[in-house]
């Protein structure tokens, strides 16, 4: 399998700030590719095999209803692996399609996996670097209730369904802090980038 040198895999949990982290990145001139994009495309497509393991039950207007799915595989965690089973393999080749095609610039870009290391990120990519976005626990527990208008036991199933923020700290390379506003996390990305630039200068985007 092809070496993905110049990919930097952007990560973290749910609701960790990834989405806000990939508007300043592109801002700053960098091609992201973005995993959830390609899997809200790869479930579209899988509409009949998916539909044939978890019943019509999980349809709205004929399409995949992401909540109705959402609430019985976080729920299950024998379905939640089936899904997996169904999805992640059809993600991977699509990802590893695009970074090909980036790959050939020779220019540092990055790709936003949330599952990077549930799914064996670093045996599957071999990738340059990593960065995870890394957010207080309870501070990503309230984000997500907000955000997706959950209880607070729902939002701990999904959380809970992947590895830690501390964990995935370990792992990486390194860490971009999201535990206050706006304006503090751009500081946050900046300062990575400054890192990163200055002890790999030639694979920055020319402005």
């Amino acid at each position: 399998m092809q070496k993905l040198e110049y990919g930097i895999v952007l990560t973290g949990g749910i609701a960790s700030g990834k989405s806000s982290v990939c508007k300043i990145l592109c801002n700053e001139g960098f091609e992201i590719i973005d995993a959830d994009k390609i899997a809200h495309e790869i479930l579209k497509r899988s509409k009949g095999e998916i539909v044939k393991k978890f019943g019509e039950g999980i349809l709205e207007n004929g399409e995949i209803d992401r909540s109705r799915l959402g609430k019985i595989v976080f729920d299950n965690q024998e379905k939640r692996i089936m899904l997996e089973n169904i999805l992640h393999p059809k993600i991977f080749c699509e990802i590893l399609s695009q970074a090909k095609k980036i790959e050939q610039n020779k220019k540092f870009y990055f790709l936003d996996i949330p599952l990077f290391f549930e799914t064996g990120g670093r045996e599957r990519y071999f990738p340059f670097l990593v960065v995870s976005v890394y957010v207080d626990r309870e501070v990503q527990i309230q984000r997500l209730m907000f955000r997706n208008k959950l209880s607070k036991s729902e939002a701990l199933k999904r959380v809970n369904a992947q590895i830690s923020l501390e964990d995935k700290r370990k792992k990486s390379d390194f860490v971009i802090e999201n535990n206050g506003n706006l304006e503090e996390l751009l500081e946050s990305v900046k300062l990575f980038l400054q890192n990163l630039e200055k002890n790999y200068p030639l694979l920055f985007p020319q402005k």
